[in-house]
This record gives C-alpha cells, sequence and structure tokens, in this order.
C-alpha cells in the first residue's frame, strides 16, 4: 500500500497529508524523503 500511495504521490494525485501515519515512514522512505523534520510543509 505504501508503494501506491508514494506513486500518487509523485503524480501529484496526494500529498504526504493524505497517508496514514502507519504508513508514511514506508512512503517516506520510497520517495527518498527525510523523516527527520516536520511535515507540514513537505511535499
Amino acid at each position: 500500500m505504501a508503494k501506491v500511495y508514494a506513486n500518487l504521490i509523485c503524480k501529484g494525485l496526494k500529498t504526504i497529508d493524505d497517508v496514514p501515519v502507519s504508513l508514511r515512514p514506508e512512503v517516506e522512505r520510497l520517495l527518498g524523503v527525510q523523516a527527520d523534520t516536520d511535515r507540514g510543509d513537505m511535499l
């Protein structure tokens, strides 16, 4: 499911805020996003 969200984010159809909290670390890893910053202004 993380791959699905990552693909949707890449296509501009979703943002990281749309991803369930439990999947965010995996989605961020797939997207190559650093997980040590606040997500408020990312993606």
